[in-house]
């Protein structure tokens, strides 16, 4: 018998008066999974975080979370939950340690026991040296980590992370990743959502990805960029990129039928799995190849679902 998903979604809707912000997602999470979620913004992402965390309710379907339908027992999920939101929620009035003691105290921790978990998610992310500190003469970077080891506090089973990373600099994005990396050796199940391709190229063992509330696949990294970039792509720029070359090499993209999008000074050719990107002969124009990434797969999905609006 297989094992129970972690993370159980099923035929989820969210309306907004009219709009669907969520319009019938399924997915399941297993144990120790780290799931992504991706899609442009108004993908219901962050909808479905919200009713996760108990945060907003459901239109229609079902959500578990370890068993426990968030919509009937919303305070025992957030107790084996923890959450970052993409507002961190926290107090700049007081120190980092005063942050996680009080919230520790929030999530049912007795006062003993909150200052013990306090020192060590503190430790865990380093910040020990600036437990006494006051949030707001903290980084984004640390303010972020502080956010993450404030979710901890209670041992979640499932952490749920809304855009983990925003607006951090790439020293401390990758502190954030090899942090969540211990996490998920210790066993923890994690969801994320993430505009950075990279990021759930990295952290993700699989992942759905959205467009207008609905699921357009779900697989891990390798099979979704095999599936839908999987010939690799092709770069092409001008080195003269009036507006006359631009139209010509539009028009001779068109004539072989190729699939590309204009992305700043670069023409972006994709091509099926096992196939090569097809590049016409227009003078004046440097060709670079190079495997095709999730990026890609999210610009084809993400042009596929606009396509079918």
């Amino acid at each position: 018998m297989a094992e129970p998903a972690e993370v159980d979604v099923r035929d989820l809707v969210k309306c907004f008066g009219a709009l669907r912000a969520v319009d019938g997602v399924s997915f399941r999470v297993e144990p120790g999974e780290t799931y992504g979620l991706l899609g442009p913004n108004g993908a219901g992402k962050t909808s479905i975080m919200r009713i996760l965390a108990g945060l907003s309710p459901p239109s229609a379907g079902s959500a578990r979370v370890a068993g426990l339908d968030v919509a009937t027992h919303p305070r025992s999920v957030r107790a084996l939950m923890g959450v970052v939101t993409q507002a961190d929620g926290l107090d700049t009035e007081i120190s980092v340690r005063q942050n996680l003691e009080v919230f520790g105290d929030l999530v049912g921790l007795s006062r003993r026991d909150a200052r013990a978990r306090a020192d060590e998610v503190l430790a865990f992310f380093a910040l020990s040296a600036r437990a006494d500190a006051r949030v707001d003469e903290l980084s984004g970077g640390l303010r972020r980590r502080l956010a993450i080891a404030r979710a901890l506090i209670n041992r979640p089973r499932v952490i749920v992370l809304d855009e983990p990373s925003t607006g951090l600099d790439p020293e401390s994005r990758v502190k954030v990743w090899e942090e969540l990396a211990v996490l998920k050796d210790a066993g923890v199940t994690i969801l994320l959502t993430t505009h950075y391709m990279d990021e759930a190229e990295t952290l993700c063992d699989r992942i759905a990805m959205l467009h207008s509330g609905r699921v357009l696949d779900v697989a891990t990294p390798p099979e979704l960029i095999a599936r839908h970039a999987g010939g690799g792509v092709a770069e092409l720029r001008l080195e003269r990129p009036d507006a006359p070359a631009r139209q010509a090499l539009r028009a001779a993209l068109d004539a072989l039928g190729a699939r590309y999008r204009e992305v700043g000074a670069l023409f972006r050719v994709a091509a099926a799995s096992g196939e090569e990107p097809p590049v016409p002969s227009v003078a004046g124009v440097r060709v670079t190849r190079r495997a095709a990434n999730l990026e890609d797969v999210f610009l084809a999905l993400a042009g596929r679902g606009l396509a079918d609006e």
